[in-house]
């Protein structure tokens, strides 16, 4: 079995809150964004970078061109990326391109002429030695500034899992003895009965855990049963297939990102699923005390618990690759959309950031003892969400800026965000609670 132990040496990450007067200060594209710009451009996006103060400089004339030139011209870069190879490989001149047609010119791709004059051919050729952009290259959104408190949801029972659609705009509270479902009415409401109540098989059980699938049109349910429950939710939520699996108390879920791996976490070992055929591929012993969370990213999965120690696994020949000595109980793992980076959120509340390939270990440090710990990762990779008790902190990526922070009257026990970034929402004692995240 091939195993590598990792040293306890982790690179301290600072948590900071936004000062005050940069939070005043009107939004611009200039001068006042670049160091925001460039946090988000690092290569590894959990490092902070240091910009040293910088002397006047004098510019050139072509700078000072570029700099003069309006927004509609500088967003030419927002064309269909073939039109922009079509210009980069032919090597066309400005009136060459121009002639191509009337949507190659910037102000006709935002409806309007531009009423500036072109740039000149030394500009051009300049932007002509920017390498192509790959077509699967997207714009990362901006993380949200704030929150509002916008709904409740009257679970009625402890709320131990929430799932929240982004396209559908639903909403799924999990606890003892049945699944409720809310539709986008109830979310900006405070006492909305729900729109659908989805009994348990046996009122006894209850859902410790779900994984909502990335077409949101199906959920997978575990906890205290000895199922894995698979529910259809369109056109009318219903039972799709009952998994039986080995153990009697699922603790934690996880599903590949094409939805045909299910990882379920049971005490001592994980149920490895094969949802399309929905057989069992194989269970998986791991250490007793290290099977609390589970998370798959790529072809490794990963699993951690009261042992304080994170294991890694290969997904393929499931051997351990590597062990990671956290000295905490580890309470919740997530990853983020690139499934490059693994958070880990311990019970002193710290949380520690991995690479999934390379030996960078980060630690954000809050030093704060707390009963529940939930992570959850944007889809778009911009932000993430821990919740801490009764208290929520959204943090930006990679800078760890503190975007917002909210305190709630009781623990929180778990957390979602939608896929579509609109919405956050917890799970607590009886009810979940609504917030509207503000861009």
């Amino acid at each position: 079995m091939s195993r590598e132990k990792e040293e306890d040496s982790f690179s301290i990450l600072r948590i900071y809150d936004e000062p005050e007067e940069r939070r005043n200060m009107p939004e611009s594209s200039g001068i006042s964004s670049q160091h925001e710009q460039v946090q988000y451009q690092l290569d590894s996006p959990y490092e902070m970078l240091q910009i040293p103060p910088c002397p006047p400089m004098q510019h050139g004339p072509v700078y000072q061109e570029m700099s003069s030139m309006t927004q509609q011209q500088w967003d030419l870069q927002t064309l269909d990326t073939s039109e922009l190879r079509a210009m980069w490989f032919s090597g066309a001149e400005p009136g060459e391109a121009a002639e191509a047609g009337p949507s190659f010119l910037p102000g006709s791709a935002l409806g309007h002429p531009s009423s500036s004059p072109s740039p000149s051919g030394e500009v051009w050729s300049l932007l002509r030695a920017v390498p192509p952009i790959p077509g699967e290259v997207v714009v990362r959104q901006r993380p949200p500034r704030d929150s509002w408190k916008v709904g409740m949801l009257r679970h009625g029972k402890r709320v131990y899992a929430v799932a929240v659609g982004g396209a559908t705009r639903h909403v799924y509270t999990c606890g003892s003895g049945y699944i409720r479902v809310w539709d986008e009415s109830a979310l900006h409401a405070w006492d909305k009965a729900p729109e659908a109540q989805l009994d348990l098989q046996n009122p006894q059980n209850c859902v410790l855990t779900c994984k909502l699938f990335p077409d949101e049109q199906s959920l997978i349910t575990g906890g205290v049963s000895q199922t894995l429950t698979l529910w259809d939710l369109a056109p009318t939520p219903r039972v799709r297939a009952q998994l039986a699996s080995t153990g009697p108390m699922c603790y934690s879920l996880a599903i590949s990102s094409d939805a045909h791996i299910c990882l379920a976490c049971f005490r001592g070992f994980v149920e490895i699923w094969d949802l399309q055929n929905q057989i069992l591929i194989r269970k998986h012993e791991v250490p007793i005390y290290g099977s609390r969370c589970v998370d798959i990213a790529g072809n490794k999965f990963w699993t951690g618990g009261e042992d304080t120690s994170l294991y890694s696994w290969d997904l393929r020949s499931y051997q351990r690759l590597q062990q990671f000595n956290l000295q905490n109980e580890i309470l919740s793992i997530t990853h983020d959309p690139s499934e490059e980076w693994m958070l880990v959120g311990l019970r002193t509340s710290d949380i520690i950031i991995l690479h999934t390939h390379r030996k960078e270990k980060f630690k954000a440090v809050l030093q704060k003892y707390t009963h529940h710990h939930s992570l959850k990762f944007s889809s778009c990779g911009s932000y993430f969400v821990t919740t801490l008790d009764e208290s929520i902190h959204c943090l930006a990526a990679p800078s760890l800026q503190r975007l917002f922070q909210v305190k709630e009257s009781s623990d929180i026990l778990c957390c979602d965000i939608s896929s579509d970034n609109r919405y956050l929402v917890t799970g607590s004692k009886n009810s979940a609670t609504v917030y509207q995240l503000m861009y």
